[in-house]
């Protein structure tokens, strides 16, 4: 049994992680499905990194995909907080010492145009709120030792979140087709993923509306310019040092990254 959660404490735990020291799961203070619970904890980290001055930019889906909700024992996706600070420019580099036991996914980044604060949030809707719809890639991490994680571990620490990667053609959603477009990613050179659009949820729409839904639920809100990653196209790979990451999404293009190992 579970003792009783402290979220301010906990989120102290994993903040205290983010410098590599790896933690067993949280199972001492957190039952694998307890989804208030492990929202609380993240919500007490977010609020304490904007204290700290880091500036929220938006928002991330995970556990978009069917199988992996499975595997947690869930029914749904989960979500974490995106900060200004976890962005890397397009083609850009990262140290490797900022990095745990990172991986890598491709997704389709929507940013909005609108604010989305309130009623019911369904795809159309969304979509005409986006501004426009991006490659990219995110840098997940997770400071649970050895990703032996439940939905509880993973939704405390951020949604298993670390950086994130965007790409540089900005497109609007007319004529997009995001149910059917093919994604590859490459793991310097080799095709290592493939995936489409309609692995994430059934369409990035359906998990963007599902965050906002859930958002508007717990009393917040996305507002215009906010970024929105909206679930991973594909299996996410292992990285490592030298390596270069690089995902192309038809009709989006092309979006990369490499890791530094002396950086």
């Amino acid at each position: 049994m579970p003792a009783t959660l402290d979220p301010a404490a906990v989120a102290a735990r994993l903040r205290a992680a983010y410098g590599g020291a790896t933690l067993p799961p949280l199972r001492d203070v957190l039952a694998p499905t307890d989804i208030e619970g492990a929202y609380a904890v993240q919500e007490a980290n977010t609020r304490f990194w904007i204290a700290e001055g880091r500036r929220l930019v938006g928002r991330k889906v995970g556990l978009t995909s069917k199988a992996v909700q499975t595997q947690l024992g869930v029914d749904r996706p989960d979500f974490g907080a995106l900060f200004d600070d976890m962005q890397v420019a397009d083609g850009g580099v990262v140290p490797v010492a900022r990095l745990i036991q990172p991986r890598a996914e491709a997704e389709v980044a929507l940013v909005l145009g609108k604010d989305l604060t309130d009623g019911e949030v369904t795809p159309e809707r969304f979509a005409a709120a986006v501004d426009h719809a991006v490659a990219a890639i995110e840098i997940v991490d997770s400071r649970i030792a050895d990703w032996k994680i439940t939905f509880a571990d993973t939704v405390a620490d951020n949604g298993s979140s670390a950086l994130f990667v965007l790409g540089a053609e900005k497109m609007p959603l007319q004529g997009l087709d995001l149910f059917t477009c093919g994604m590859a990613l490459l793991q310097n050179d080799a095709i290592v993923s493939v995936g489409a659009g309609a692995a994430c949820l059934g369409h990035p729409l359906n998990a963007a509306a599902w965050l906002a839904n859930t958002l508007i639920a717990r009393g917040e809100a996305l507002k215009a310019g906010d970024i929105i990653l909206s679930g991973a196209l594909g299996p996410m790979v292992n990285i490592k040092a030298n390596d270069r990451i690089e995902a192309q999404i038809g009709g989006l293009g092309r979006v990369s990254f490499s890791v530094d190992a002396g950086a």
